[in-house]
């Protein structure tokens, strides 16, 4: 299984680190990902790594979010900083063996059980 952790609130333009950890078995997916629900929205793809170390990060987050793993601790990381308002969201890890980078949720096989980060303004 996946457990998240590290939410909580922050203050706009503060920074939190969540953590993904993998118990059961390792992190070698092709791909994990991070994702986030915010209340009345549908989850959406935050960013996501490939077991080669490509990343891809959505237009909202890039340039404040860096995503890594290691594989060694069964770990993955996600660096939010200069966290925003509009960031308030409950975060969830995913590891899947897709074959193409996707932020599709059906490509994503094994889900944590979510973060919440609230952003104050």
């Amino acid at each position: 299984q996946l457990q998240a952790s590290g939410g909580g609130l922050v203050q706009a333009g503060g920074s939190l680190r969540l953590s993904c950890l993998a118990s059961g078995f390792t992190l070698d997916f092709n791909y994990i990902g991070w994702f986030r629900q915010a209340p009345g929205k549908e989850r959406e793809g935050v960013c996501i790594s490939s077991s080669g170390g490509s990343t891809y990060y959505a237009d909202s987050v890039k340039g404040r979010f860096t995503i890594s793993r290691d594989n060694t601790k069964n770990v993955a990381y996600l660096q939010m900083m200069s966290l925003k308002p509009e960031d308030t969201a409950v975060y969830y890890c995913a590891a899947g063996w897709a074959v193409t980078a996707t932020t599709k949720i059906a490509a994503y096989d094994y889900w944590g059980q979510g973060t919440l980060v609230t952003v104050s303004s």
